[in-house]
Order: C-alpha cells, then structure tokens, then sequence
C-alpha cells in the first residue's frame, strides 16, 4: 500500500509531531508499506539521519525563531502542497497533521483525487487560537476550515476522548479512534549515572493557553526558602517575553534559563539531571480538555512531573502514582505549585524509583503501541474506501 503523509513538521525537527508522525512512519514502513512524506524543509543547521520512508521537503517562510508558524509559515507550506499532492503519484490514502490550512488543502487535492485520508486531531486549533486572537472573524474562519478538514477524513485519531467531545461540536460525524499519545522509549530513559541537579525543567512549548509565567511566581515562593535551583525552559512560545519580564519583576531573572527546542537526545540529559519537569494549563481557556502530552517524554526518561491544571493530566498523574512516583498534580495556582515543588525538592525520587518510572512508561506508554493503533485505521481507512 502506499501511504503519503503531510506534515508541516517532520523528524528530525524537536517536536512532539515529529517524533509522533516518525513513529507511525516507521510502524507502516514495519508492515511493508511504502510511505512518502511531503513536509517542510528542515533549518539548514538541522541534521537529517537517514530513513526508510521518503521524505520530499518544500522550502517555507519561517519566524524569527525559526519554525514555521503564524499564517504566512502555513500558507508558505499550504499552498505549495496543493500542486505536490495534486501531482504526487497517487497514494492509496493520505495520513495528514494540522494545522487546519492544511487540513482544506488536503480535502480539495482528496475529493479531486478520490484519495482517502485519515486527519490526526490532536487538539482542536481553532479553540487555541480563541487565546491568541481577540478577532471574532478569525476564529470563525479558523473554525470553518478546520471543521471542513475534519468533516471530509474518511476517519480521525487523537489523543483523547475531550477532543472527541470537541469534534463532535463542531459537527464533525465521522468516525473518531482514540489512539492515544506516549512516548519514544527509545529515546527516553533513565539514566542512574546522572546526578540529579538543583533544577527543574520546563520542556516545550509556552503560549498564552499554557500560561507558564504561573511557574515563575511559584518559583520566586519556592526559592526564598530553597536558593540555588534553576528553572529552566527549552522550547519556544509566543510567551518568552512575557515571562522573562515576570522573572525581572519576581528577582529570579538570574535562576531562569531558556533554551532552544533541541532533538530528543539532546533533550534527555536535562530531564535525567531534574528533580522534576513541569507543566501548565490554564483554566477558563476553553482548552481544558487538553491533555499535555509532553508528560510522557518526562515519565519516559524516569523525571516526575509537576502539573498544574485543568484536563486529563492530572489524574492520569493520579492514576500513575498507584503504580509507581509519577509526579505531583494540583490547581493552576501559584502557592500550591509553590508547594508542589517543595515536595518535589525535599524528597526528590532515589534512582531505583527514577529507573521503576522509566520501566513502567515503556511498558504502558509507548509511542510504539500508540503508532500500530494509527496504523490500523490508517489501512482500515484505505481499505473501506477501497470496498465502496
């Protein structure tokens, strides 16, 4: 069968989709499949490892941090993508990642090519975007093209039963696979020879929906009485000024770090060396069914995570904490996040505990198993469309 995926972001760019969409590519090359990747260029600095699928990149308009995001990064990748997929060899079914520009493009190119294609609703977009704009219009505009990305999949998969909820708000009837999320256990893993540090990590990214400036108020409580840690975000967010500005105001501006996105084995070191990772969602936003999935490539690497938040995370921490020390969930409020990492700093977990959570995550999340059941509606897409 031959599979065509289309995506924005593609491995080796550090993302979650990169490593998702890399493990499902990896999972239909498994079974025999033959898989080409229609996505962006890479950043010239990037290193790209070889694999079996074939990747076609497209040069595009980055932003000043070098990703491709905001409208004209889309359009520079959308638009292009019409006449790629149109002239493409013609696959048997098409695997596609938002954002919702691509979803409409990939429908008109599928309706005209009687190609079937599967729509990876991760999150809703157009429902992260109500806390990026105040324009009424965009958000109504946003929320018709994604509706109409997602009305014309032959099926859907995403992380959650929330978005399935979402979804079918929007109107969308057809048939939604709750497929999950994990983590590469094959990049993520504890690592017993690694002292564990002064530091807590915040790894990915931080917009207003986030709203990860709560962590430096916690931080400022916390460190009057625990000096020397270090807060440290790696990854990329429309709200690094907003936040550096607030760890002026606060008096920790020297104790926060922020670094750039970084692949998965440049990323391992920090959170082997943390007492814990941490994470925010803010309540009210109207994305509180949002589950953040950058928990599991903490919990793969043995590092506890601190959330703080509405959603699915908190008692997925509750749940994983009857099994082994997964981390601490609370409130979005700042003296209990405060009071959280204390806990977290005081009784830091031993390595045995860091190596049991590591163990544990690999065998009850991995990204691998998530990938087999998007590969199973991936083919039972192209093979119903192939019955009617």
């Amino acid at each position: 069968m031959r599979v065509a995926i289309v995506s924005r972001i593609y491995r080796p760019e550090p993302s979650a989709a990169s490593l998702f969409l890399g493990a499902v590519a990896d999972e239909l090359t498994g079974r025999g499949n033959r898989v080409v990747v229609l996505t962006a260029r890479p950043p010239k600095s990037t290193r790209t490892p070889r694999h079996v699928e074939t990747v076609r990149t497209f040069p595009v308009v980055r932003d000043r941090q070098g990703y491709v995001r905001g409208y004209i990064p889309y359009l520079s990748f959308d638009i292009p993508l019409a006449f790629r997929l149109l002239f493409l060899r013609r696959p048997d079914v098409v695997f596609m990642e938002p954002p919702p520009t691509t979803g409409v493009v990939v429908r008109v190119i599928c309706a005209l090519r009687r190609i079937p294609y599967v729509y990876d609703a991760a999150d809703i977009w157009s429902d992260a975007a109500d806390q990026a704009t105040n324009s009424s219009l965009v958000i109504r505009v946003l929320r018709a093209m994604e509706g109409f990305g997602m009305r014309g999949a032959e099926r859907l998969v995403t992380i959650s039963q929330g978005v399935v909820t979402r979804a079918r708000a929007l109107g969308v009837s057809r048939r939604i696979a709750v497929t999950g999320f994990g983590a590469d256990t094959g990049a993520f893993a504890p690592d017993s020879d690694v002292p564990v540090r002064k530091l807590f990590v915040y790894a990915g990214s931080y917009s207003p929906w986030h709203g990860a400036e709560a962590l430096i108020d916690a931080f400022g409580i916390f460190s009057r009485e625990h000096p020397g840690y270090t807060l440290r975000f790696i990854g990329n967010g429309s709200e690094r000024e907003l936040i550096e500005e607030r760890a002026r105001q606060v008096g920790v501006a020297d104790a926060v770090e922020f670094l750039a996105a970084m692949p998965a084995e440049e990323l391992l070191p920090h959170l082997n060396e943390a007492v814990a990772s941490m994470a925010t969602l803010r309540p009210g936003t109207g994305y509180d069914y949002a589950f953040t999935t950058k928990a599991y490539s903490s919990l793969a690497a043995g590092c506890p995570v601190l959330f703080a938040g509405p959603g699915p995370t908190a008692p997925f921490l509750r749940e994983a904490n009857r099994h082994v020390r997964a981390g601490i969930a609370c409130e979005y409020d700042v003296a209990q996040i405060a009071i959280a990492m204390e806990q977290l700093a005081i009784t830091p977990l031993s390595a045995q505990e860091r190596e049991d959570l590591g163990r544990w995550t690999a065998e009850e999340h991995s990204l691998t198993a998530v990938a087999r059941r998007v590969v199973d509606n991936i083919e039972s897409a192209a093979v119903r469309s192939e019955e009617r």
